[in-house]
């Protein structure tokens, strides 16, 4: 096994390596010269399309037609994607994998997952009149040169909102590119232009010239951290200045008559030049190396290095990691390396393995952290156990050791490794792997649909699993040919048990493709109704969405599907769906009590519930400020109930209702000399009320005979109204009758009540229903306490008599009547 240092070159005082990755990567028909190549960050796919502007050998009319072909870094072709519309002049990646596409029109298409689903948007802004020139994308947007030199923005995919930058001078760009958000001093997207001899710097509100006078400049790249610009001048020099233009780093002379074709940051410690078959690698101060190849070369530059390709191989460019440098550098005498050693001299059987231990006995511990660093830095598996065993040697020797780190690495390589391999092409380094998150990378193994090793990641690193489970299901869905109670049933079976599993998701996806039936039965399988319904709504499956709802008993999911119901139904389809849901219907009911009483009569028609929708008609009457329209409203509540047996009483009460609002209106009229005097509103027992305090006794008979009033409660009527009135004389008349329908002591009560004591004294005798001893009671609230005697002495009561002497006394003309009804008590009892 060779040294890791073979592949190493010096660049001025820094080492680089050229790992080789894959090898008969493409195709040799594959003419990479005439295609345009992007690549996803973090060893991502690549996006192949065709340079329209090149001419290329004719391979038969299926080769001709237009295709964008995406690819693994090893070669593997994950996705066709064909294409027809029109020329493309933008070809990016997002983070997170997603395709950019933008053509000259301005018109952008994002592909997710590496499939040919699409959410498309316009540029905008003149885009479609002046033509899109060309793109530069980063992490999550891009911007995009007009043909008018104007420079349009997207910052996020998810929610396109494309923004004018300021506007730039109209002479030719050069070239260009961008810096950042994330990277950028002012934190917003900064375009740098390299026009005439200078660069003028773009942001969402100024045009800044640089005041450079050595262009033009043919290439132009900025660094990933935002901190250098590298500038390719006509006379064949590279210049690396601070990203402000205020400091001149480094200068290069390629010595190059031909303008290379491309001009990449490696890392941001280098600038890689590349020209067909030869690339150059310019470190700080000027130094640089070169190599060549026998192919075509393409430049897809990363966070941490540059990915090359040409057919025939797949190789990463990068600084040499300072913890690999530490351990593999020749002549290095670091711990590492000491460490590193000792597993040779071990495998020897040599005793210099316990020297070496014994050496470095002070900084074992920073030797094993080193060891376990630089085993994540390489690719050679051979090296990787090679440091893991010499850190495992240190550790065992160490009397504390937090091996935490050492664990983790474990697990890191071997997901490392796994994804490295050539079948599945990812060739993630260490740190693009900590950049990218486990997560992240499953989701990338599950868009290639590499679910097994997938399922062993996450399971490896704990990580949930159902996204994984769930995706496959949707893409056996989509692509399946078989029967679908066989695919229904084969999901379900591998799904069953499985946590966190969303068949409303699988469902979902078996709609798209057109297969109905086979969401529907995939959806008895979603436990969560909140999941199910909108689903089965937008498949107009709307009875079993409005079961499902009924069955959550979730109220407000209920709801939900009956606004949908009501927005989308004809009135009668409506009740018809409810009818025989009698959650439903309450629910309906209820809510269309406090918002909408036009649907409510109507339901109420609709199931004959008569006296439900009389007494609707009979709230909107009482809620009516004028007569005519609340007649209105109970006469069309009277003729509700008019042909049924069972509500005659209401029908008649409701009648009676109309009458006594005429009679109402007609007394206002008759009474309004008077004053404004209203009834409306009142019942007939309180319009009785009113006419007799209004002393219109008359009217308040008549209206008592009109409307059949039981003498027993007019008489109570009159009585509180007199009383309420202080109507005294009225009082005293009635107190002259004879009879009373309901006798004369509630008349005593009252006026007693009012105060007047006199009047009240007239109804004591007429009281015949009372005995002695509540009348001589009477006769004391009225204060008459001689007529109290004389009650008592009737009676023959000498006990209430001389109750009576010991309450008042024998003082005064009481007291001397008491003392002779005492006296002639006794002298008849002798």
């Amino acid at each position: 096994m060779s040294k890791p240092t073979a592949d190493w070159e010096r660049v001025g005082d820094r080492f680089y390596r050229k790992t080789q990755l894959y090898t008969s990567v493409f195709d040799q028909d594959l003419e990479l010269e005439n295609y345009v190549i992007a690549g996803a960050p973090y060893s991502g796919a690549l996006a192949f399309y065709r340079d329209e502007r090149k001419i290329h050998t004719y391979r038969g009319t299926q080769a001709a037609k237009s295709s964008i072909d995406i690819y693994s870094c090893a070669g593997k072709l994950i996705r066709r994607i064909n294409w027809d519309q029109g020329a493309i002049k933008g070809l990016g990646w997002s983070e997170d994998e997603k395709l950019l596409v933008v053509t000259e029109s301005g018109d952008v298409r994002c592909y997710s997952d590496l499939q040919s689903d699409f959410d498309p948007f316009s540029l905008g802004h003149g885009a479609e009149a002046h033509g899109v020139i060309a793109c530069r994308f980063w992490s999550s947007g891009f911007v995009a040169l007009l043909g008018n030199n104007n420079l349009v923005a997207v910052s996020q995919y998810h929610e396109p909102r494309p923004k004018l930058l300021a506007v730039p001078p109209e002479e030719p760009v050069v070239s260009w590119t961008l810096i950042p958000p994330a990277e950028s001093l002012s934190r917003s997207v900064e375009v740098l232009l390299a026009i005439g001899q200078t660069i003028f710097v773009v942001d969402a509100t100024d045009c800044e010239d640089r005041g450079l006078d050595r262009g033009p400049f043919k290439h132009i790249s900025v660094s990933s951290n935002g901190k250098y610009v590298a500038l390719y001048t006509e006379d064949g020099k590279v210049w690396v200045v601070s990203s402000d233009f205020q400091n001149r780093l480094s200068e290069y002379d390629s010595k190059s008559k031909t303008v290379p074709k491309d001009m990449q940051w490696c890392g941001n410690n280098a600038v890689v030049l590349a020209w067909e078959d030869e690339v150059h690698l310019v470190g700080p101060n000027g130094a640089a190396s070169r190599y060549f190849y026998d192919g075509w070369v393409h430049l897809i530059p990363d966070y941490d290095g540059v990915r090359v390709f040409t057919n025939d191989i797949c190789e990463f460019l990068q600084k040499v990691p300072e913890a690999t440098e530490e351990v593999f550098r020749l002549g290095s005498t670091s711990p590492a390396s000491i460490l590193l050693d000792a597993i040779d001299q071990l495998d020897k059987r040599s005793p210099k393995a316990d020297d070496n231990i014994q050496l470095i006995k002070a900084d074992l511990d920073s030797a094993v952290d080193a060891c376990v660093r630089a085993a994540g830095q390489e690719y050679s598996i051979h090296w990787q156990k090679q440091l893991l065993r010499a850190a495992s040697f240190g550790k065992s020797v160490l009397d504390l050791y937090n091996s935490d780190d050492f664990v983790d690495m474990l697990e890191t390589l071997r997901v490392l490794n796994g994804v490295r391999f050539y079948e599945v092409g990812i060739p993630l380094s260490y740190d693009q792997y900590m950049r990218l998150t486990p997560e992240r990378l499953i989701q990338r193994l599950i868009n290639r649909n590499e679910y097994l090793l997938a399922l062993k990641i996450a399971e490896y690193l704990r990580l949930p699993t159902d996204n994984i489970y769930v995706h496959w299901a949707c893409q056996k869905v989509k692509v399946s040919s078989d029967p679908e109670e066989e695919i229904c049933q084969m999901i379900v079976q591998r799904l069953s048990g499985k946590p966190g599993i969303s068949f409303e998701i699988i469902a979902r996806a078996a709609y798209d493709e057109g297969r109905t039936k086979l969401a529907t039965d995939l959806l008895n399988y979603e436990p969560r109704a909140g999941k199910q319904v909108p689903l089965l709504l937008s498949m107009k499956e709307d009875g079993i969405a409005l079961d499902k709802a009924i069955e959550s008993g979730d109220t407000d999911l209920v709801y939900y599907v009956l606004i949908h119901l009501r927005k989308k139904l004809a009135l009668a389809s409506f009740f018809r769906t409810i009818n025989t849901r009698p959650v439903a219907t309450a629910l309906v009911e209820s809510s269309a009590r406090d918002q909408d009483t036009e649907l409510l009569k109507d339901l109420y028609y609709q199931d004959d519930r008569r006296l439900d929708g009389a007494n609707l008609l009979l709230e909107d009457a009482l809620k009516q400020k004028d007569a005519q329209p609340r007649i209105d409203k109970l006469k069309l509540a009277s003729k509700l109930l008019q042909d049924s047996r069972d509500h005659s009483f209401h029908a008649k009460a409701l009648d009676e209702a109309q009458r006594l609002l005429r009679a109402q209106e007609g007394l206002e009229k008759d009474l309004s000399g008077d004053g404004a005097v209203t009834f409306a509103g009142l019942s007939l027992n309180e319009t009785l009320h009113k006419l007799i305090s209004l002393n219109q006794a008359r009217r308040a008979t008549s209206l008592q005979s009109a409307f059949s009033v039981p003498p027993k409660t007019f008489a109570w009527i009159q009585l509180r109204a007199l009383v309420d009135s202080r109507n005294w004389n009225a009082l005293e008349e009635l107190s002259r009758q004879k009879k009373s329908p309901i006798g004369w002591e509630p008349y005593f009560n009252a006026v007693l009540g009012a105060g007047n004591t006199r009047l009240a004294s007239l109804y004591v005798p007429k009281c015949t229903g009372v005995g002695p001893k509540e009348k001589v009671e009477m006769w004391i609230k009225c204060g008459m306490v001689a007529k109290a005697a004389e009650e008592a002495y009737k009676s023959k009561d000498l006990k209430a008599l001389e109750e009576l002497r010991g309450n008042f006394g024998t003082a005064g003309q009481d007291g001397v009547e008491i003392e002779r009804y005492i006296g002639l008590l006794r002298g008849g009892k002798r």
